[in-house]
C-alpha cells in the first residue's frame, strides 16, 4: 500500500547482498536509487527515505565482476533488521546457489522482511529456497531457459523487466535493477517520488515495463 505524503515518513532499511563475482550494476543501481530517493520535490540534503547497507558472508573486500573491490557494511550475522532485501546476480550466483550459509540467510530474511527482491540471476538464490514457487518471476534473458528448466514451479516471464508479486519482486538483467528499485520507491512513496528520483539520476525510467500481481 502506498504511504500517504508525510514530512517525515518512516525510513526503511535496505540490505543488499554482495558476493565474489557479483555484477556491479546489479547492486550499485539499486543502491543509487534507494540512497538518493527523497519525497517528490525534495532535495538530496533532506532526510532520506531509505538506509542502504551492503551485506556479505564475511568481513573482507568483495571481488566484483570487472575487478571492483567493495568492502561490505555488515556480515550475514551482524546487520540490523532489514525491511527490503536486494539479491543481485552475476557469475557468482553459480557458486552461491549451493552455499547454504547464504541461502539460509536469504530464507531467514524472507520471513521477516517487508519485501524480497532480486536482480538478474539473483533470482536463482530466491528460487533455491522455494521463494518463487507458485509465483511469476523473471531474470536475465540469457538465463530464462535455465530458470524454467530447473524450477518448473515458477512461472518465468520473459516479457517484463520487473515482476511485482507483492512480497517478492524480481527483475531482469543488470540495468533492470534500477527499474525494480524505482518501482519500489513508487510503490512505497508514490510515483511522483519515483519520477523525481529517476530525474535526479538522469535515468530514462519507463514504468510500463512492470508486470505481476501488483502491476
Amino acid at each position: 500500500m502506498t504511504e500517504p505524503a508525510s514530512t517525515s515518513p518512516a525510513v526503511r532499511t535496505v540490505g543488499i547482498l554482495i558476493f565474489d563475482e557479483v555484477e556491479v550494476l546489479d547492486f550499485c543501481g539499486p543502491f543509487e536509487v534507494f540512497s538518493i530517493a527523497r519525497l517528490a520535490g525534495g532535495q538530496v540534503e533532506e532526510r532520506p527515505l531509505f538506509r542502504v547497507l551492503t551485506i556479505a558472508e564475511v568481513a573482507r573486500p568483495v571481488h566484483c565482476v570487472g575487478g571492483l573491490l567493495v568492502m561490505p557494511h555488515h556480515t550475514l550475522t551482524g546487520h540490523p533488521p532489514l525491511d527490503i532485501v536486494v539479491v543481485p546476480g552475476g557469475r557468482g550466483t553459480r557458486r552461491e546457489r549451493t552455499n547454504d550459509a547464504v541461502l539460509d540467510w536469504v530464507a531467514a530474511q524472507a520471513s521477516t522482511a517487508e519485501v524480497m527482491t532480486s536482480v538478474c540471476t539473483g533470482a536463482f538464490l530466491l528460487a533455491a529456497r522455494g521463494l518463487l514457487d507458485g509465483r511469476e518471476a523473471t531474470t536475465h534473458w540469457g538465463s530464462i531457459d535455465w530458470l524454467r528448466e530447473h524450477h518448473p514451479a515458477i512461472t518465468v516471464r520473459d516479457d517484463r523487466r520487473v515482476i511485482d508479486e507483492g512480497k517478492v519482486v524480481t527483475s531482469a538483467g543488470v540495468s533492470a535493477g534500477i527499474d525494480m528499485a524505482l518501482h519500489l520507491v513508487g510503490r512505497l512513496h508514490g510515483e511522483d517520488t519515483a519520477a523525481w528520483t529517476a530525474r535526479r539520476m538522469e535515468y530514462d525510467w519507463r514504468p510500463e515495463g512492470i508486470g505481476g500481481a501488483r502491476a
